[in-house]
């Protein structure tokens, strides 16, 4: 298998994972056909998603990290060549994992070599050469062999790179303004804080188009930084390290619900309840919570007593008014937990959940640019935007970027 890339992948890319794009961070492409376009550097364990072993059946879990890499100044002639590969070579030098859970990295190319970790399907490596059906990759923190079967590289990598590649745009100002075109004369759709993560579906020149909660608009690149990101392998030990974690920080979090709810002297339901709320035009209505863990019901619970509250851009009062990522933050604050107040920020709280059909009541689901508080049932409750204010929606009606579970 002829590579043309091969140098640049050994160099660069396979040394720290990085086929990223070459220039500038907050610079714009200028091309509106692809997502996944030049004009940053970046890739990421981004997905996130529960998986499980495709042959013993047993639960594991992802954990999200974003890694960066610039070529640096003194590498010379490989800097050039790297400018002057195209997004297609870039993405041709991709081992892409297509399989259901994930395909076992060896240090050998071998049934018998030692597993020494996991590349997840849709997750990818650089590819460093061939034996026997067997693909020598870097990815992550790992090197080692993959089975060839359960990849795809080359052409057939390049048009999957793009499906599963994610660009997101960063807001580096304090608040910036989403507009319905590409242009500062247009009018405004909504606010966006600074940290915000926005997935990006379009780009042109000085432009990026993004999902919001009122809707696609388009925003400057000029107060934004560009990038993509990836699904990478983990090691043994990293996904012991992983675990661990998530198992401490799973036992703060009940320890924490635990000593709040005593000290307001409170009780919570493990069963499944009606809760009826009442919104700003004394209607009633009634939110079925579904099953789960008695911490996340009781979240769930106590956050639809605030649908009909009004939203407000910064906010964190539940009564007074709260964006998304305040209102979040105040609900879990009164089980004694402590989450960010950035929607970006959430989607790296707690840990993962693989699809919706595994969420239970208090989960956080996390879309571009908003998260909200999952309550069984296929539905959400969240701060919505000025008009609806808070409001219980359908989980499933915006495309969810990651679930994260706290308890």
């Amino acid at each position: 298998m002829v590579r043309r890339v091969t140098k640049v992948a050994a160099g660069v890319l396979a040394a720290a994972l990085t086929f990223a794009y070459v220039g500038t961070i907050a610079e714009a492409s200028g091309n509106s056909s692809s997502v996944l376009s030049g004009g940053g550097v970046g890739l990421a364990l981004s997905m996130g998603n529960s998986l499980e072993n495709i042959s013993t059946n047993s639960s594991m879990r992802i954990e999200s990290i974003v890694e960066w890499i610039n070529i640096e100044e003194n590498e010379g002639i490989l800097e050039e060549e790297a400018r002057a590969l195209t997004e297609e070579d870039l993405f041709r030098n991709l081992v892409i994992a297509q399989v259901n859970k994930y395909v076992n990295i060896r240090n050998l190319p071998s049934e018998e070599g030692e597993i020494i970790g996991k590349l997840y399907d849709d997750s990818v490596g650089t590819y460093i050469s061939e034996e026997n059906g067997w693909y020598l990759i870097h990815s992550g923190s790992v090197t080692g062999y993959v089975k060839g079967e359960f990849c795809v590289t080359g052409d057939e990598a390049v048009e999957i790179a793009k499906q599963v590649g994610k660009r997101f745009a960063t807001v580096t100002t304090q608040t910036l303004f989403v507009r319905k075109e590409p242009s500062l004369e247009a009018s405004i759709l909504s606010m966006v804080p600074e940290g915000d993560e926005l997935l990006v579906l379009d780009e042109v020149e000085g432009w990026v188009q993004v999902d919001v909660e009122e809707g696609t608009g388009w925003i400057s690149t000029d107060y934004a930084e560009l990038h993509s990101e990836f699904v990478q392998a983990e090691s043994k030990e990293e996904e012991a390290a992983r675990i661990a974690k998530e198992k401490e920080e799973r036992d703060r979090a009940r320890r924490a619900a635990a000593a709040a709810a005593a000290q307001n002297n409170t009780t919570t339901n493990n069963s499944t309840t009606n809760n009826t709320t009442t919104t700003n035009n004394s209607t009633p209505a009634t939110y079925s919570v579904g099953s789960g863990s008695e911490e996340g019901v009781a979240v769930a619970e106590y956050a639809l007593q605030f649908v009909g509250n009004p939203y407000v851009y910064g906010g964190t009062s539940l009564t007074n008014g709260a964006d998304c990522s305040g209102f979040v933050m105040s609900v879990y604050a009164n089980f004694g937990v402590s989450l960010p107040h950035s929607s970006a920020a959430d989607r790296t709280q707690g840990y993962a959940v693989n699809g919706l059909e595994n969420a239970q009541p208090g989960d956080l689901i996390c879309y571009s640019g908003h998260v909200a508080l999952y309550i069984g049932n296929g539905q959400i409750v969240h701060a919505s935007n000025r008009k609806t204010g808070i409001i219980v929606s359908n989980a499933s009606y915006r495309k969810i970027l990651a679930i994260r579970r706290i308890f």
